[in-house]
């Protein structure tokens, strides 16, 4: 928090002198302490600003770590794998953290970083033909991209193996989306190729009816191409539901656009995955951010009754919108995380 670049690095480099594995401190340290600077901003602890440069010291321990003369490298015999993040995902830490592991394993990794287009992660795997490709996804509205990654890979003959907070509790949306593994944490990366993955026959490319037949009602489809559309009519019709937002200035009326913009947004990946709890999860979760900046929580309900105003001919959507609101009034007896609560 003290922005302290040169005493990070000096306080991981220490511990690796006194015989601290590199791979406990990334997992143990790095990784934990990143945990904590998202639950200190979630509780509005921490402003973004402090965030972002916790973020970049955690990034430059890492890479302080990856080119210290007293970590010890084995010789990369295990296989070559590439790991990225699905296109759109700027969440890079997690993947860097798996990359760092499994070259501490005997990996030869090739690491692409954030947001990598499809298209040229597949241009990537010709050239280098790996045993597998990682992917890496945090935020759950990359799911739809992440699903045309993994067939493009699959289509070639390289199997993939998912992980993230995006594809859900004990990868139940890496399983829905056809990724040949899922795994855990970095640890659980490690035991899943040296188990062995078997690569796919190519084969024609995949639709995603295949895999998901419930998107042959078009409601995720409609959704997606009217979002511009629902999310000003809803913007509208708050001010009517939600008076107090009369008196918004115009960086708060902003902020509320982006809200709505976001339960649109994943409104329409769960419709992908045809899962409620993907929306409510987001749901209740942002109630707790707006609470704890001060922002009442039923100003959401207030937003998806305008919103369902406007999905009438969406039944899928709806039955989304009414777990919503459910898991909303089941969320206000709940208390705002504190210090020594995980989000």
């Amino acid at each position: 928090m003290a922005g302290d670049e040169h005493r990070a690095v000096a306080t991981v480099h220490d511990a690796l002198a006194q015989g601290l594995s590199e791979e406990t401190l990334l997992l143990q340290v790095v990784a934990r302490v990143q945990e904590k600077v998202g639950v200190e901003w979630a509780a509005d602890r921490i402003s973004v600003a402090q965030e972002h440069a916790a973020t970049a010291i955690n990034e430059r321990v890492v890479a302080s770590l990856a080119h210290h003369p007293a970590a010890g490298r084995p010789a990369p015999d295990r296989g070559r794998v590439t790991v990225a993040c699905v296109d759109g995902e700027w969440h890079a830490l997690p993947a860097r953290l798996v990359a760092q592991v499994l070259t501490l394993h005997g990996w030869r990794v090739d690491y692409l970083g954030a947001q990598t287009p499809t298209s040229h992660l597949i241009a990537h795997l010709h050239l280098t033909n790996p045993d597998a490709v990682l992917l890496s996804g945090s935020i759950p509205t990359h799911l739809p991209t992440a699903h045309a990654a993994i067939t493009a890979c699959q289509a070639i003959g390289v199997p993939v193996l998912a992980g993230g907070r995006a594809f859900g509790p004990r990868g139940r949306y890496a399983t829905a989306l056809g990724a040949d593994r899922w795994a855990a944490d970095a640890r659980a990366a490690v035991a899943v190729l040296e188990a062995g993955v078997p690569r796919p026959s190519p084969s024609a490319i995949r639709h995603t009816v295949d895999d998901l037949p419930h998107l042959a009602d078009q409601e995720y489809t409609l959704v997606v191409r009217s979002r511009p559309q629902f999310v000003k009519q809803t913007l509208a019709e708050l001010q009517d539901r939600f008076p107090a937002m009369r008196a918004y200035s115009s960086a708060q009326r902003e902020r509320t656009a982006e809200d709505i913009a976001h339960i649109v947004d994943f409104l329409a990946t769960s419709l992908y995955v045809d899962d409620p709890d993907l929306f409510t999860g987001f749901l209740t979760w942002t109630a707790g951010i707006l609470t704890a900046r001060g922002v009442p929580a039923h100003s959401l309900a207030a937003g998806l009754d305008a919103l369902a105003d406007q999905l009438r001919d969406f039944p899928r959507a709806l039955k989304m919108i009414e777990h919503g609101r459910t898991a909303l009034t089941e969320h206000t007896t709940r208390p705002v995380p504190g210090p020594d609560m995980h989000a």
